[in-house]
C-alpha cells in the first residue's frame, strides 16, 4: 500500500513552523492521538534523537518510541517508528509560499507491520490515520496562526 500523503496551508514562515512541529514537546498540542511526548535528551531534536510518545488507541494509551532520521530545516524531516508491532515512517516537508511568508506542509505516513501489526495496519491504523492526519493538519493550522511569533 502506498503511504497517507496530507498537505495544507499556514500563514506562518517555514522556520517558525519546522520549529514547532520537530519540537516533540508540542506533539500532543496537534495531534489527536498523542497524549505525551517527551525527548529523551535535552536539547533541540537532531538526527538520532528519540522521543517516547504515548498514543491513545481506543481506550488504551500505548507507548512507543520515535527516532529522528534526518532534519533539514526549515525544510524537511524523517522519523520512523523503534520497536513495536506497528513501526511509522514520517516524512515531512516545507515549502515557502508567498516569499517565504506562508508555508505549505505535507506529511507523509508509511507504516511498518511486525507480528500482530501485519493484522492491525490495514485493518486499524491506515484507516485511523486517514481520518486523523487531516484533523492533525487542520489542529496544527490552528496552533501555529494563533501563536504569536
Amino acid at each position: 500500500m502506498s503511504a497517507i500523503r496530507q498537505s495544507i496551508d499556514v500563514d506562518r514562515t517555514p522556520a517558525d513552523v519546522f520549529a514547532y512541529i520537530t519540537d516533540p514537546s508540542h506533539l500532543p498540542e496537534w495531534q489527536l492521538s498523542a497524549v505525551k511526548a517527551e525527548s529523551l535528551e535535552e536539547g533541540p531534536v537532531h538526527p538520532g534523537s528519540q522521543v517516547k510518545v504515548i498514543r491513545r488507541i481506543g481506550n488504551r494509551e500505548i507507548p512507543m518510541m520515535i527516532e529522528f532520521d534526518d532534519l533539514d530545516p526549515p525544510h524537511s524531516w524523517d522519523l520512523h517508528g523503534v520497536g513495536g508491532p506497528v513501526r511509522p515512517r514520517t516524512h515531512g516537508s516545507i515549502e515557502p509560499l508567498d516569499n517565504g511568508l506562508r508555508s505549505r506542509v505535507t506529511i507523509e505516513i508509511d507504516f511498518e507491520g511486525h507480528g500482530l501489526g501485519k493484522v492491525l495496519v490495514p485493518l486499524v491504523v491506515r484507516p485511523q490515520v486517514r481520518k486523523e492526519l487531516p484533523r492533525d493538519e487542520a489542529l496544527l493550522k490552528e496552533r501555529l496562526e494563533g501563536t504569536t511569533a
